[in-house]
């Protein structure tokens, strides 16, 4: 993870927040090349369900809602963690859950100084703020913790314009925010992050198939985007791990350097969302089949991902480390789709005419895809810079482009370096990104 951390601090992927004043404790701020690799791996989630599918639809809910809300969802009960605090000299507060799972037997100690802890107490998760401009009781709102709920008090609106019926899916990316007592591993588990999640409500009687159908489904996303296989897991949970209205729930994993974590949650849910929503709103959340007259709430199948997980998932999954020509070279072997640059251009020296080409035929490729335009520095550190940023393709200009028009195309993970006209390499790396 290390190795991770200092690459992505190197080439402006990600970075601690506030960092000149010391930076804020698990929070973290996506660069240039981080902010355009997160939204390709969302863009890949949204086209997956919108863009491939005709029955699933999408919402953007607000990040503040009626405190209401958590109450009916049972967050406000419910939502919380055992806390203890070491008693010694380093004063942590700690999960007691992880502590045990770490220290199965025998007393808890503080794995900070071996000190003494307090009894377990429960910690709510969610972060409290006020509307408006007197900070009362009555004024209290908190930050969502979840995406989930936007959707299903949107699920009649939704059912009204949307001209669906179930099963049919509503899919959201938004912040959600858990004040969470022991964050870490980098950008795996922090208080703000983005998830991916769809509600997917069906009949009743049809929960069990399609929760199978969405656990393949899911797990198959990130193999098609380059995952390797013997690095995910789907795990089912067990009966004591089951939430108390699901009647299962699957995780995929991936082996993370901290070993197998959780990637993504599939859940079926039963109705418990939707008539929790109509008990505390009084507002009905049935659907009515108009064909056969036939009332029910659906069931919800939900896989619940994080951005900022996936993201990490695919660059740790990426990244290489091998010797060519006796020299090693570090580089993310991200999926074209997924790279936050899919091709750069670069002139072999800066003299000649060169610059102005390879310029001139940066202008036209990026109007079709992400592309840099690089003259800073030799041309091997130029092409290791684009290895560690994960570009698949360097494009480069040099004297016999000059004479014949033709440029050399190299291959980031074979090496391979092939020569064509200039004018082919648009629709070659545009056909290469579309295979």
């Amino acid at each position: 993870m290390e190795k991770i951390v200092a690459l992505c601090k190197r080439r402006g992927f990600i970075f601690q927040s506030s960092e000149i004043y010391g930076g804020l404790a698990s929070t973290y701020d996506y660069g240039h090349y981080g902010v355009l690799l997160k939204q390709n791996v969302k863009n890949e989630w949204w086209k997956s369900l919108i863009q491939e599918r005709d029955d699933i639809v999408a919402l953007d809910a607000a990040i503040l809602m009626h405190p209401r809300t958590w109450e009916a969802s049972g967050h406000l009960e419910g939502f919380s963690d055992p806390l203890v605090q070491c008693l010694g000299k380093c004063k942590r507060r700690w999960r007691a859950d992880h502590l045990r799972e770490a220290q199965p037997e025998g007393e808890l100690k503080c794995p900070e100084c071996d000190g003494d802890l307090s009894e377990p107490k429960q910690f709510n998760l969610m972060f409290e703020t006020h509307m408006g401009p007197v900070a009362d009781e009555g004024a209290k709102i908190y930050l969502r913790p979840e995406t989930a709920q936007g959707i299903f008090v949107n699920f009649k609106n939704v059912l009204g314009f949307a001209r669906k019926k179930p099963p049919f899916g509503i899919a959201q990316a938004g912040k959600s925010f858990r004040n969470e007592i022991t964050p870490g591993n980098f950008i795996f588990r922090t208080r703000e992050f983005e998830q991916m999640e769809l509600e997917f409500f069906v009949p009743p009687d049809e929960a069990e198939q399609w929760y199978r159908y969405w656990r393949e489904e899911r797990f198959g996303w990130y193999k098609q985007l380059g995952i390797r296989e013997e690095k995910l897991r789907l795990r089912d949970h067990d009966a004591d791990e089951l939430s108390h209205y699901s009647s299962g729930t699957a995780d995929v994993e991936y082996e993370f350097p901290m070993g197998f974590s959780e990637l993504e949650g599939i859940a079926n849910r039963g109705d418990f969302d939707l008539t929790r929503h109509q008990e505390f709103s009084g507002q009905k959340m049935d659907y009515v089949d108009t064909a056969t007259g036939e009332r029910y709430i659906p069931h919800v199948i939900e896989p619940s991902a994080g951005a900022d997980r996936a993201t990490l998932a695919f660059l740790v999954d990426a990244y290489d480390e091998e010797e060519v020509e006796g020299r090693e070279r570090v580089v993310v072997r991200l999926h074209p789709r997924l790279a936050p640059v899919k091709a750069a251009v670069l002139p072999l020296v800066n003299k000649d005419g060169q610059p102005e080409r390879a310029r001139e035929i940066y202008e036209e490729l990026r109007k079709v895809m992400p592309a840099e335009f690089d003259t800073g520095g030799s041309i091997g550190k130029r092409y290791r810079r684009q290895d560690e940023i994960g570009t698949p393709w360097g494009v480069t200009v040099d004297h016999q482009t000059m004479e014949d028009g033709t440029v050399t195309l190299r291959d980031r993970d074979t090496l391979e370096q092939v020569r064509m006209p200039a004018g082919e390499v648009g629709p070659e790396l545009a056909a290469r990104l579309a295979a």
